[in-house]
């Protein structure tokens, strides 16, 4: 069985020489550890940091693409190299490699496609940014009650993924791709598990992804509602359809209580135009709702004959 360690790199001179080290080479169950790395137009000496310390695969995007498209490079090049089971973690050391055994014995195991390292068990990662904790303790905890899945940590980078998984996921974003991951493989009704590990945050370091708590709500609110949007159109659509409906047969049956009374449409004229109207609109969305049925459909048979075609490109 062959793993691939694959390390995302921008600017990382300073810390992947030792992340690169530390990643262990002989690890339980797997044959072959190989390390991965996707540079994404690094202007300083990245490259060749890496190279000296062993990395056996480099890639460079030539200019810097961002995280979302260096990860789908990173999952075709894991491929293209045989890779049984795919470990993505940051290149900058606030993950422990020594980790790695621990988050893909779930897979090797046979008990999940997919291991997440979860930040928020009995130990909580180590100056982590307030903002960023609440952040993703409120985006897991929406996503998943809508997703009807339990999600422990929904926006970190350190997991491991199967063969399969790798071969089926559908990852259309460019700014990242932690949220649409966890979203795609649950519609998929792939196995995740969560394995709890210890981070240590660097303290002033800024952020790759995060340029400013703005624009990152901004942009991970669009990406997250198009990719559940896609994965359950008719709760997406349908649960406001339903309240629209239920809201405007409540509306209307205040209308007729006032209306019996004198048998006069003119006083509450209101109540009945507001009924009217979220009727209609709560109408809308659920014929919404059944298009979008409709067209998951047909996504899903794309992606059966997508996953057909990258099954038989990367045949080992």
């Amino acid at each position: 069985m062959k793993l691939v360690v694959n390390l995302p790199a921008f600017n990382e001179e300073e810390k992947i020489a030792a992340t690169v080290r530390k990643i262990p080479r002989t690890i339980f169950g797997i044959d072959e550890v190989f390390v991965q790395i996707i540079d994404d137009g690094s202007k300083d000496k990245t490259v060749e940091k890496a190279r000296e310390a062993g990395a056996d695969f480099i890639y460079s995007n030539g200019i810097n693409r961002g995280i979302g498209i260096t990860f789908r490079t990173a999952v075709e090049k894991a491929l293209e190299n045989g890779a049984d089971i795919m470990v993505n973690m940051d290149a900058d050391g606030q993950f422990d490699p020594n980790d790695i055994p621990k988050l893909i014995a779930p897979i090797i195991n046979r008990e999940a496609d997919m291991a997440s390292a979860s930040r928020f068990g009995d130990k909580q990662a180590k100056d982590m940014p307030k903002t960023k904790y609440y952040l993703n303790f409120i985006g897991a905890y929406i996503i998943g009650k809508f997703m009807n899945h339990k999600i422990d940590d929904l926006t970190c980078g350190f997991r491991a993924y199967s063969r399969e998984t790798l071969l089926r996921l559908n990852l259309p974003g460019e700014f990242t791709y932690t949220q649409e991951t966890i979203i795609d493989a649950i519609g998929k009704n792939l196995k995740i598990s969560w394995v709890p590990i210890v981070v240590t945050y660097h303290v002033n370091r800024k952020s790759r992804v995060v340029k400013s708590i703005y624009s990152y709500v901004k942009s991970s609110s669009k990406l997250i509602l198009k990719a559940v949007r896609d994965v359950r159109p008719m709760k997406f659509f349908g649960v406001p359809g339903a309240v629209l409906i239920f809201i405007s047969l409540v509306s209307f049956l205040v209308f007729l209580v006032f209306y019996v009374q004198n048998l006069k449409i003119t006083p509450y004229r209101n109540w009945l135009l507001f009924s009217i109207a979220t009727f209609l609109v709560g109408l809308q969305f659920v014929i919404f709702a059944f298009i979008a049925d409709m067209i998951k459909s047909g996504r899903k048979l794309t992606e059966d004959q997508t996953y057909l075609i990258r099954k038989e490109k990367y045949k080992k």
